[in-house]
């Protein structure tokens, strides 16, 4: 099912004023996952669909140089900016797409694939934004199996649910090397790093 970007965005804005209270949070996961994505001091990093900012303040005190979140939901940005002042945070509401375009030395998608109506898109179009041996890194905090459990329960119309992440990994563009494939019953992953020299499609 091909889920449509205005129905995401309402979804999210009726959301957002409860999303953080309703959530359940793994710091060690977060952490982990971080880890895996090398996201570290310096990095220019993008945070595809931020939402209210949850990986804010983990990725600020890991030294990021830079710190660029986007979403579709105008009242997810709201949340985030009142949640997180920092000089090195920029906050940019629309598709991701087209209001994020510039130069990465690392981009996550955090909790958000299969609300994207083309992954395969997405995937390869943010893999041209990376700096050379840039990294890009699709995960969540739960399994797939929680994932699509829930999103069938209370998002089955602006969830196209999460495949199995060796099939995630066959969506990264060709040109990378997709060198972290990882699932079990505490989160999903799946990390791709760009060729040092000659592909960066900005």
């Amino acid at each position: 099912m091909r889920v449509c970007q205005e129905k995401v965005k309402e979804f999210f804005d009726q959301l957002a004023p409860g999303w953080d209270a309703g959530r359940e949070t793994h710091p060690e996961r977060i952490e982990a996952i971080l880890d895996r994505a090398e996201i570290g001091p310096g990095c220019a990093v993008l945070d595809a669909a931020c939402g209210t900012g949850v990986l804010f303040p983990y990725c600020l005190r890991r030294g990021v140089r830079q710190l660029t979140g986007a979403d579709l939901s105008g009242e997810m940005i709201r949340i985030a900016r009142e949640r997180c002042r920092d000089p090195r945070l920029r906050l940019l509401e629309g598709d991701v797409l087209k209001v994020a375009r510039g130069s990465y030395d690392r981009i996550i998608v955090f909790n958000a694939l299969p609300h994207f109506p083309d992954p395969e898109g997405l995937l390869a179009a943010l893999g041209g934004w990376l700096t050379p041996g840039g990294r890009l890194t699709v995960a969540h905090d739960k399994s797939r199996l929680a994932i699509n459990g829930h999103h069938q329960r209370t998002a089955s119309l602006v969830s196209m649910g999460l495949a199995p992440a060796e099939e995630t990994a066959e969506l990264f563009p060709g040109w990378m090397t997709v060198d972290r494939v990882e699932e079990d019953d505490t989160h999903y992953l799946v990390s791709g790093r760009a060729p040092e020299e000659g592909r960066n499609l900005r």
